[in-house]
């Protein structure tokens, strides 16, 4: 092994000047129709599961300058049924930043299209997305800039969903490379 730094060392690296959270903030709205329901008449899962990506997607390639994918969707959760005729509100933002990913978190809102009642919210997700080059490489992201409290609150949740995450993904490694080593073919 050796001590050269290489073209990859962090510490080489320009620092990218941070962004704040509302340079990135987005809402997506969407009006639900016959074509998006499921077997029991309500809107399928799916249906929102891909609009809160989408949202994710915009705000992680506003923040990060360039195309980004999604790396993980997790405590995506549904809250209430969304109906044929509701006016869905995908509202997204950067939570927390990393080297080459971002944490985005969605807030999902339902309103009746012809009615003046508020928003209810009836769903939310984390998800994860790694910012890539024109070779699919990871690269750099601009750090978030936590504006509000509320933004504070967040990204240090994001911080605690990070650590959970790779945690999860060590343990399991672990335990894959134990029963490999026991014998078990999986």
């Amino acid at each position: 092994m050796t001590d050269q730094v290489t073209d990859t060392d962090p510490a080489m690296e320009p620092d990218i000047p941070g962004k704040p959270t509302s340079a990135s903030r987005t809402t997506l709205s969407h009006i639900m129709t016959h074509n998006d329901t499921n077997l029991l008449g309500t809107v399928h899962g799916g249906v929102i599961m891909k609009l809160v990506d989408d949202a994710a997607g915009a705000v992680a390639g506003r923040h990060s300058g360039g195309p980004a994918v999604t790396a993980s969707m997790d405590e995506m959760a549904f809250l209430e049924p969304v109906r044929v005729g509701d006016l869905v509100h995908v509202k997204a933002q950067v939570n927390w930043t990393g080297r080459t990913s971002m944490e985005i978190g969605v807030r999902v809102l339902a309103e009746r299209w012809n009615e003046s009642d508020p928003a209810t919210q009836v769903g939310s997700a984390y998800l994860v997305f790694a910012a890539v080059d024109a070779d699919g490489k990871p690269r750099r992201v601009p750090p978030v800039i936590p504006e509000t409290d509320r933004d504070r609150r967040r990204y240090q949740e994001a911080q605690i969903r990070r650590t959970h995450r790779l945690a999860r993904r060590r343990a399991i490694r672990e335990l894959r490379e134990q029963r490999a080593a026991e014998g078990f073919a999986d």
